[in-house]
């Protein structure tokens, strides 16, 4: 990536800003002993601005100064992992940057995850200790150790700088452990904020999961800008919307879902970046909430083991309300054939990406499936004429009805749209006589009513007849798990 883009953008966004030149010396020499992990992230913001409050969460304020000496104070082995089980806090920012700065592998832990899960993926991840919230305990398994022993902080880099470990959603089996790179330098830093104005300095409410490759990804980004991180342990949205507005936050870091229980709530103060990830956008929420916060959303499309695909900006989501949008600078996509060509502009293939934040690899396998360099994200989607990405859904989701293929998420897409609906849900299930068909599982709005005949008619008059779901469901919310996705595997079955 260019240094001229680089150097732009760090000055379009407050990075290049005149400063005290001791300090600037001392920031950025930590990030030349350090690197551009959160080991080094956390100590350029601390020798730049010590007194700065870098986290205010539900229990507390830090300063930069006071978060690094804290996260010095935790001492692991090197080469080790190490879970961390817990929720968002100042607390857990210390102990994931304490193991990282010791030369250990932090393991990220899904806080929905089951004692029995839990289990597996301490087996699995081998795991020497584990870090977590005392409300963890009970799940706890026998014989891993929990206690970390606190000392004095490490005077110099370790010897193998700590690889952070993400494990993916885990809707089904057990979640894999994907092992993140550490960002080289300043490009991919460039990449975000190019395409998502955050500056230096500013309030960031991170509602995502910490332990969620995008509230990872927003804890990356918010250490760079020397930025104070707003947390809370549970995302509550009525708090939420006080918290906006009690800490004065310039922007937001969430889930798709986030958003939607937000407008539940009288509108909260004006923000001027809202950044979504993981999980499309339902028909329509770009627009309801624009409307109500102002156009702040940008909508990055990526995963845990891409990192980011694609961006939409709120001119993309004005204009087209269900894009991916475009890929930022030093980022390319495919759209590809069975037979690894790309296919005509419009036409659905499978999508491919490279950037140089793609991750190493599983835990427990050195390989990563790619294809002339680009790596697949599972996901079908198509280029309109504009240059935007639009994501048609997962591949082992597309199903065959009748000899048709069908993507649910074109009808669940739909059906969000109407307006008597709060959120939605489309499968495929099984069936004798076609193979398979669609499900649509509803959530109605307060005082609203549906009727099954009247979801059909409106597919039926919008979509192909294939695309009528037979199986039209009421429920009172949709299973999800701590990163908001839906649980397909809990939705009940009519027949």
């Amino acid at each position: 990536m260019g240094a001229l883009f680089i150097a732009a953008t760090m000055a379009r966004r407050g990075l290049l800003t005149p400063g005290n030149p001791v300090r600037i010396v001392r920031q950025f020499g930590a990030l030349g002993r350090w690197g551009f992990g959160l080991a080094g992230e956390l100590r350029q913001a601390a020798a730049r601005s010590p007194e700065r409050i870098a986290v205010i969460d539900d229990e507390r304020e830090v300063t930069y100064a006071q978060l690094l000496r804290n996260a010095e104070a935790v001492d692991v082995r090197a080469g080790d992992r190490v879970g961390l089980l817990c929720r968002n806090s100042a607390a857990m920012i210390e102990a994931l940057v304490g193991v990282t700065s010791r030369g250990a592998d932090p393991v990220l832990i899904n806080t929905g995850l089951s004692a029995h899960q839990l289990e597996q993926v301490c087996e699995e991840q081998n795991l020497a200790a584990l870090i977590h919230d005392d409300e963890f305990a009970e799940r706890v398994p026998g014989g891993i150790t929990t206690k970390v022993e606190m000392s004095g902080g490490p005077g110099r880099p370790p010897t193998r700088p700590g690889r952070t470990i993400v494990l993916t959603s885990g809707t089904t089996g057990v979640p894999k452990g994907a092992r993140r790179p550490t960002p080289g330098g300043f490009s991919p830093l460039c990449s975000v904020i190019d395409r998502i104005p955050l500056h230096a300095g500013d309030r960031i409410m991170i509602a995502a999961p910490l332990f969620h490759t995008w509230g990872f990804a927003g804890l990356q980004i918010a250490l760079a800008l020397r930025a104070t991180i707003v947390l809370q342990r549970r995302f509550d949205p009525a708090e939420a919307a006080k918290a906006l507005e009690k800490h004065r936050v310039d922007a937001l870091i969430a889930v798709p879902v986030m958003l939607q229980n937000l407008l539940d709530h009288p509108p909260g103060r004006k923000l001027r970046v809202a950044a979504v990830s993981g999980s499309a956008l339902p028909g329509g929420l770009a627009t309801r909430f624009m409307d109500s916060y102002g156009d702040c959303l940008y909508n990055l499309y990526g995963s845990t083991e891409a990192s980011w695909v694609s961006i939409a900006t709120p001119a993309d989501l004005r204009d087209s309300p269900t894009t991916a949008g475009r890929p930022p600078h030093g980022t390319r996509v495919e759209i590809l054939d069975d037979q690894n060509k790309p296919v005509p502009q419009g036409e659905v293939g499978r999508i491919f990406v490279t950037n140089e934040m793609l991750f190493e690899g599983y835990t427990g396998q050195n390989q990563r499936s790619k294809t002339d360099g680009l790596l697949g994200t599972g996901d079908l989607g198509h280029v309109d004429t504009h240059g935007r990405l639009y994501v048609d859904g997962r591949a082992d989701d597309m199903i065959v009805s009748g000899g048709e293929n069908v993507f649910p998420a074109e009808v669940e897409d739909l059906l969000a749209g109407l307006p008597q609906v709060r959120e939605v849900a489309v499968i495929g299930v099984p069936d004798d006589d076609w193979g398979q068909r669609l499900a649509a599982y509803l959530v109605l709005r307060d005082g609203e009513t549906l009727s099954e005949d009247v979801v059909r008619e409106h597919v039926r008059r919008h979509r192909a007849r294939f695309c009528v779901p037979r199986d039209v469901v009421f429920l009172t919310g949709l299973p999800r798990n701590a990163t908001g996705k839906v649980l397909a595997r809990d939705l009940p079955r009519n027949a």
